[in-house]
């Protein structure tokens, strides 16, 4: 992988250089000192142009290197925008966006994306110093309202009655779906965040579908998560479907308590002995 020392100069002569590019910035983890880095973290970087037609060839991308990849697979322009995600042969990740120069011209408020961390590495014409420092706040998890925790928790349980009928039925695929993607993405996931929330009194930001929960659990809690996947056997997923069951209670008991919500103990009473029963059947 490239290191910082070896992109930024050849970025910014390269930058400097070519009369489109008008303002660079550099935003997400390596602007933010909340972050966590390592040697596979990337260089996002938004170029604001005044010739966005130029960036629809991939030319420009022979710059920085031998391309292995590149998403989406042709440039194209959304909304006075273009992405180019590329890695190159060294293992270098970019993430380009590249914006319309009057795109720049009308903010009028720091967008999230830049309150989280940006670093205003070139400005030709001078067009960002009324930008507001970072607060590093955007992405915080915030308390659900009343209404938003009820609905989580009711949604919650009623779907697992989903994923007990389709394991009873030895219909792994739909049960995998109903269990990693819609109960853990959409109920668990939102919930372990409330958690973090309340253990770091609302001052944290666990990235984006889980990708920081492991730094910021406890050893204990994190191993019970664990045990909320499982392989291919039914019988794993059973287990990973029950613990999952128990490890949302938890957290919603304790969440609630904390936000002075109520939880409704009865459906979680209903819908667990409904699975149960399931799981009994011949």
């Amino acid at each position: 992988m490239r290191s910082a020392e070896q992109f930024y100069p050849s970025l910014l002569n390269w930058a400097g250089e070519c009369d489109w590019i008008r303002v660079v910035l550099q935003t997400s983890s390596r602007t933010n000192p909340h972050a966590f880095r390592d040697r596979f973290t990337d260089y996002d970087i938004e170029l604001y142009v005044n010739n966005l037609e130029w960036f629809l060839q991939d030319n420009w991308l022979s710059h920085f290197g031998t391309l292995i990849a590149a998403a989406p697979l042709k440039p194209a322009i959304d909304q006075l925008h273009i992405t180019r995600l590329v890695l190159f042969d060294d293992g270098t990740k970019m993430d380009f966006q590249i914006y319309q120069l009057d795109l720049l011209e009308k903010v009028s408020q720091l967008p999230p994306e830049y309150d989280n961390g940006y670093e205003v590495l070139l400005d030709k014409d001078k067009l960002t110093p009324l930008f507001k420092p970072p607060s590093f706040q955007a992405y915080h998890v915030k308390p659900p309202t009343k209404d938003q925790y009820a609905e989580l928790v009711n949604s919650f349980w009623w779907d697992t009655s989903y994923v007990a009928k389709s394991l009873w039925r030895d219909e792994l695929f739909f049960s995998k779906y109903m269990l990693d993607s819609i109960i853990r993405i959409n109920y668990l996931q939102p919930m372990i965040e409330w958690h973090i929330g309340v253990q770091h009194s609302w001052g944290v930001n666990p990235n984006k579908h889980g990708r920081w929960f492991k730094r910021y659990v406890q050893p204990a809690l994190w191993t019970r998560i664990e045990q909320t996947y499982a392989g291919s056997s039914v019988e794993d997923n059973w287990n990973a479907l029950f613990n999952t069951m128990n490890l949302f209670s938890e957290l919603a008991i304790e969440v609630g308590a904390y936000l002075s919500y109520p939880y409704d103990k009865e459906m979680e009473e209903r819908l667990t002995a409904y699975c149960k029963n399931i799981y009994t059947l011949p």
